[in-house]
């Protein structure tokens, strides 16, 4: 974990480095890689959502599980994939919401969302590593206590964000956030399983720009190109 990280990002995180449950994590990755364990995302995009998104242009914050397992999908953004990829399924949901929710919204044609994650959209993954084709393989390894603490200092040290919430692993994230200084917006999960219990027809990106905008804040422009 020698890569690079955003310099504000690196202010408010850097302590969380040379703690035990950081030193352990890295060694972990260092015996994946000595086993001969293939790790997505490749190391210079572990923390892409933070190099993208700077901690003072935070808006809105989208937390995901799990990077994606397959080849050439995960580069660091939760949800989003590389292009060229298949759009996965969770995405296609997503990109189905926002055609209902943003009037006049083209689908895009990849799933690729960085332009979100330069808009301000904290695109966080609570575990940034996983083995490849082993869904779940690095969680509970040290990537939690790390993103769990970006939340919280993003609760502490910023006002007015917006965070999206969606299933029960997320949700359970609320605790970390002070819900007087900011917007919880909670749905089910867009995955296959949840989507149409809950989070299709829930309106969650509007409903982030119309807060932010209340805020005296500008929205985000959610078309990809």
């Amino acid at each position: 974990m020698s890569v690079s990280i955003e310099e504000s990002w690196l202010k408010v995180l850097n302590d969380e480095f040379e703690k035990p449950y950081m030193k352990s994590l890295k060694a972990f990755l260092q015996e994946e890689k000595l086993k001969g364990h293939t790790v997505y995302p490749k190391g210079a995009d572990i923390f892409n959502a933070l190099n993208h998104t700077p901690f003072d242009k935070v808006k809105v914050v989208i937390l995901g599980q799990d990077p994606y397992h397959g080849t050439g999908q995960a580069h660091g953004l939760s949800f989003s994939v590389q292009k060229g990829m298949t759009v996965p399924p969770s995405l296609k949901n997503i990109y189905k919401e926002l055609a209902t929710d943003i009037p006049g919204y083209t689908v895009p044609v990849h799933g690729n969302l960085t332009q979100w994650a330069d808009e301000g959209v904290l695109l966080l993954n609570a575990t940034l590593t996983v083995r490849a084709h082993e869904a779940g393989s690095h969680q509970n390894r040290g990537w939690e206590t790390f993103t769990d603490k970006i939340i919280s200092e993003l609760s502490a040290q910023r006002t007015g964000l917006v965070f999206l919430l969606w299933g029960r692993y997320a949700q359970n994230k609320a605790v970390l956030i002070d819900q007087k200084k900011h917007t919880i917006i909670t749905a089910a999960h867009p995955s296959p399983f949840s989507a149409y219990n809950g989070f299709l027809g829930s309106g969650p990106f509007s409903k982030a720009n119309a807060k932010l905008v209340e805020q005296g804040q500008s929205p985000v422009n959610w078309q990809i190109t």
